[in-house]
């Protein structure tokens, strides 16, 4: 296929993905000629792309041409687009034109429209490099696996939770991590991770879901690893708050039966209502007393941080030394 369509904001897998291809379309002997690297940030650069997709490779291999940044499926001037529509039909044999960008092809647009057209054909290909949410752990395990597999590296389900709960979303990272761990075992096992990846990745959402488990004291250790980092505590604050107050307008929306998404998600404030999934699952049998009960609490803590007090200690008064959320005086 001569024309490749790379998208989606996991960086990382699609620079592995671009390599690849280079790998396996390019003589390496020939590649100061036959790959060009572009970027569509510049206009006259997108442009040069498709002028060079039009000649045929010198010497042995293909040629390919990589616009990083591509303009042509997201905000295109009218000139460059007309453009790009005839150079379609005109990428020359032996060339491939590699069109790679972060978000996802706008379908109203005539160029998606015309490129997705030679997807159908069989005469493109497209392939979506989305992370998962941060609030997404089945996702981000999902990520490890497949992120594995790329990399021909066996792994234990285990481990996968593992280097989830220690890494995150961050895809760069977990590449290094899983290229670190595979000199060490093959599979990779749990113990493995446990020796070699330090650190657990955290966030308030993850904070929020360790009380929404009942444990304070690892929401407390994970409030620790953000004050750390720097985190401003408020902030934290009016993230939790956010979180909880969703949790109890999704559970108080489900009690009188609203079934439609979209509804509790706009009612929540939630942007994707793919996430009211996840929550309705989070959140299975909890009453809404127990998410008032943490909002309780987070009043306590805002009201001691804007007291003054110092950020650990507010958040460990007021998840620990005040379990019930009732105001203390200090």
């Amino acid at each position: 296929m001569p024309i490749h369509l790379l998208w989606g904001d996991d960086e990382a897998a699609r620079n592995r993905a671009v390599e690849a291809l280079v790998q396996a379309q390019v003589d390496p002997s020939w590649a100061t000629i036959n790959l060009s690297r572009l970027d569509g940030n510049d206009t006259g650069q997108a442009a040069q792309a498709l002028e060079e997709a039009r000649t045929p490779p010198f010497g042995a291999g293909s040629r390919m041409v990589v616009l990083q940044r591509s303009p042509f499926c997201s905000q295109c001037p009218a000139e460059l687009a007309e453009r790009f529509e005839a150079a379609l039909a005109q990428v020359a044999d032996g060339c491939h034109l590699v069109l790679v960008s972060s978000g996802k092809p706008d379908a109203r647009l005539r160029t998606t429209k015309a490129l997705q057209k030679l997807v159908k054909a069989g005469q493109a290909s497209e392939q979506s490099f989305a992370l998962p949410a941060i609030w997404d752990g089945a996702g981000q395990v999902e990520l490890v696996s497949r992120t594995a597999r790329e990399l021909g590296l066996k792994l234990e389900p285990a481990a996968a939770a593992a280097l989830s709960d220690a890494i995150g979303n961050d895809s760069a990272r977990l590449a290094s991590e899983l290229e670190k761990l595979s000199l060490y075992a093959n599979p990779i096992t749990l113990a493995a991770v446990q020796a070699l990846v330090g650190g657990q990745t955290t966030s308030s959402l993850a904070v929020g879901d360790a009380l929404l488990a009942g444990q304070p004291a690892d929401a407390i250790a994970r409030l620790d690893a953000l004050l750390e980092a720097n985190e401003p505590a408020l902030r934290i604050v009016a993230a939790l708050s956010s979180q909880i107050r969703g949790w109890l307008w999704v559970t108080l929306l489900d009690q009188q039966g609203e079934s439609d998404v979209a509804v509790i998600a706009k009612a929540a404030g939630i942007g994707n209502p793919k996430r009211i999934y996840v929550m309705r699952k989070q959140i299975r049998g909890r009453r809404p007393a127990v998410f008032l009960r943490l909002l309780s609490q987070l009043l306590s803590v805002e009201a001691a941080l804007k007291r003054g007090s110092d950020a650990g200690d507010a958040f460990r008064d007021g998840f620990l030394l005040n379990p019930s959320g009732t105001k203390t005086d200090n």
